[in-house]
């Protein structure tokens, strides 16, 4: 009896107990459930926390984090705020959202509650920004409203008048879209970075404009109150930009004046050996070569076309070959030695112009244009191996062929002309040409040559004729000052 009566009260203290941990658990469930409904405690969403928010509610914070708050981009001294909109950032909340709700939902629910009692709950997984931005609308953006209004364009150098100079360009600046474009994409898809310094890249001045640069040489010819004819022909070696026009008596004519090619021709006919020759070419041609145009002595031309071409008829199929790649305004009837017979005569557009004469020989004629042609042949031909030769005589004149000729007029170093208006060392492949004539009087001068520079090579010829007596002193001062000027155009300091 005794015994019994001592587990009385130890009964009802277990079922208290009981009881007790009964409505804990109960309590413990709904307070499980309720979390369980929401998202778990520690769970972000594009590094935006939404522990114990709801769908709705963690879906307004993502909105308010990335969409409400603009991003402010500073350019120069310039500050400005872009809307989400304006670029077409959007968040694709219903993937977040689905793929958080997965992560709470991921467990099962008693696993996860036995956790939740313990103390236990593993850390809920991060879900990263899914996000979509439209580069073009921002590259639209950056460059109609960003660099439109604050870049700063460079300024080109303007030719100085009355010299061979040109003003000094001013830099500019231009934003650089491209980084613009990966920092501003960053800044939407932060919830904090939201601010963004764009940087700018310097810009030289550009080189000064073609027609500038004609308008340059225009003045210097002015300047030298030069009244005999002069014809100037310049081509952009890079870009194929010519500068070209002549003068009459101190007035602008139209170009593509016959002039007398002189020494000048010596150019056709080299082309027209290495056209013929083997390669490698014989010594003995090469040193004709040689003496032709580094010494300019007429013998050795003769004697190529004699020995190379055709004992008669050389100096036809000179003509020939430059009518075959359309330099219809150069021909040689003849050789070179006093007396020659003259082979045939030849009428040409330049020749059989009636607004202006130079009184050219009969024997040998060119215009500006068409030496520079050739010139421009051959050195496309000498740096890529194409260009007109190849398509008018494919297989017969090598890239190596045409280096050669090259290396033949560069070795034409005589310090005046086109050589006097350029930096020394400066190379230059030409051929100048002079004569004097019947009176004992020199009415004729010309320089044709590619100049290797820098800023740029190009070909420049110029042509002066004058029916009294061209002065060397004053015709040389006026060539070196325009090759200076050409030169100093491509060489911007």
């Amino acid at each position: 009896m005794r015994n019994r009566g001592m587990l009385f009260p130890l009964r009802w203290v277990s079922i208290i107990l009981i009881l007790l941990a009964v409505v804990l658990t109960a309590v413990q469930l709904v307070r499980y459930s309720r979390i369980r409904s929401n998202f778990p405690p520690g769970m972000q969403i594009a590094g935006i926390p939404v522990g114990g928010l709801t769908t709705q509610q963690a879906a307004e914070r993502l909105l308010q984090a990335y969409t409400a708050v603009p991003v402010e981009i500073r350019y120069r001294d310039a500050v400005i705020q872009i809307k989400p909109s304006v670029v077409g950032f959007t968040l694709d909340l219903e993937s977040m959202i689905a793929a958080a709700d997965l992560e709470r939902v991921s467990r099962p629910f008693w696993s996860g509650f036995w956790d939740y009692l313990w103390n236990r709950v593993p850390a809920p997984k991060a879900v990263p920004l899914i996000s979509s931005l439209s580069e073009e609308r921002l590259r639209a953006f950056l460059q109609d409203e960003i660099a439109a209004r604050y870049d700063e364009p460079a300024t080109a150098s303007l030719p100085v008048p009355g010299s061979t100079s040109f003003q000094a360009g001013t830099p500019g600046t231009l934003l650089d879209i491209d980084r613009a474009v990966v920092l501003i994409g960053d800044a939407f898809r932060s919830s904090s970075a939201r601010r963004v310094n764009l940087s700018f890249n310097r810009v030289d001045p550009p080189r000064p404009s073609i027609e500038n640069l004609k308008i340059l040489l225009e003045e210097i010819v002015q300047a030298a109150g030069y009244n005999g004819t002069l014809e100037l022909y310049v081509n952009d070696l890079q870009n194929g930009q010519e500068v070209h026009f002549a003068y009459d008596q101190g007035q602008l004519v139209r170009p593509d004046i016959a002039f007398t090619a002189a020494s000048t021709m010596k150019i056709p006919i080299m082309t027209s050996v290495f056209l013929r020759e083997p390669e490698p070419l014989p010594a003995e041609t090469a040193n004709l070569i040689d003496l032709m145009i580094e010494y300019s002595e007429n013998g050795p031309a003769d004697s190529l076309m004699e020995t190379v071409l055709d004992q008669t008829t050389g100096p036809l199929l000179v003509t020939e070959d430059m009518k075959t790649i359309g330099l219809d305004n150069t021909f040689l009837a003849g050789y070179f030695y006093p007396g020659a017979p003259l082979m045939q005569r030849f009428s040409t557009p330049a020749n059989q112009r009636e607004d202006i004469s130079t009184d050219p020989d009969m024997y040998n004629q060119t215009t500006p244009t068409d030496m520079g042609m050739l010139l421009e042949d051959i050195y496309h031909c000498a740096e890529n191996g194409g260009g007109t030769f190849q398509a008018v005589f494919p297989g017969q004149l090598s890239q190596n062929e045409c280096r050669q000729m090259i290396a033949y007029l560069s070795k034409n170093r005589n310090g005046v002309l086109l050589e006097a208006g350029l930096p020394e060392a400066t190379q230059i492949a030409h051929k100048h040409g002079w004569i004097i004539e019947s009176d004992n009087l020199m009415h004729t001068i010309s320089d044709a040559g590619i100049v290797y520079s820098p800023g740029g090579n190009y070909v420049i010829c110029i042509y002066m004729h004058d029916p009294q007596q061209l002065i060397w002193d004053k015709a040389n001062l006026l060539v070196s000052k325009l090759s200076e000027a050409v030169y100093n155009y491509f060489n911007q300091l």
